[in-house]
């Protein structure tokens, strides 16, 4: 859970900025490019620093646990608030058919797959 918070409250941030500041000049998809690797990189920071805390066992259960459960809640936590941006849960599903959706998925799959990648990477 901690993983998954960590990582929304910075892309809520990110989000944010990208939305005001990179996508009317640069475009949704473009913008989206930008703002991967840093996201990513974050992730895999936080994926670690939670890893290396006291309270994590480090079995690959568990790891695979971490990562499906943050992209489920994730993934739960995005289709809410594109409900409650008045885009609809049909909204939020019809985005990963876009370029930038499409993109933005791949990457939310590489950070649920993180904590078993960890495992070996350190």
């Amino acid at each position: 859970m901690t993983y998954f918070a960590v990582v929304f409250a910075f892309g809520m941030a990110f989000g944010v900025m990208r939305n005001t500041l990179l996508v009317p000049r640069l475009g949704v998809t473009a913008s989206v490019i930008l703002e991967l690797p840093a996201m990513l990189l974050l992730s895999w920071l936080a994926c670690g620093a939670i890893l290396r805390s006291a309270t994590h066992s480090g079995r690959i259960r568990d790891r695979v646990i971490m990562g499906a459960v943050a992209l489920a809640f994730l993934w739960l936590s995005e289709a809410l608030l594109a409900i409650a941006l008045g885009a609809g849960a049909a909204g939020f599903f019809a985005s990963f058919a876009t370029p930038a959706g499409a993109l933005g998925a791949l990457a939310q799959i590489a950070f649920a797959a993180f904590p078993l990648l960890r495992r070996w990477t350190g």
